[in-house]
């Protein structure tokens, strides 16, 4: 693949990026190295060749949920430090 300026253009544009003459040659050239890397890749004989889903065989060990008890409202009402018989009452934080 041959990358050109306009290319390069473009690709700045898409990430909302400016190079300079200098910049332009030196993303030229890293882009060059990273395709050539990547068609090397290509390459390689990747026959019977699972995809990898993750990069060990560690499992994530989760446990059952279970119900536990709750505290009755009029306990959590006498806690808290504002409130009336059905609502808590807290300070205001989105400023208009």
């Amino acid at each position: 693949m041959e990358l050109t300026t306009k290319i390069i253009d473009q690709l700045a544009n898409l990430a909302r990026l400016e190079f300079n003459e200098a910049e332009t040659i030196q993303i030229r050239n890293d882009l060059a190295r990273m395709i050539s890397f990547v068609e090397k890749l290509q390459e390689l004989d990747t026959t019977g060749v699972e995809p990898l889903l993750h990069l060990t065989d560690m499992v994530d060990i989760v446990r059952e949920d279970q119900q536990l008890g709750s505290m009755a409202r009029e306990a959590a009402m006498e806690l808290a430090p504002d409130a009336d018989e059905q609502y808590f009452f807290v300070p205001k934080v989105i400023k208009k």
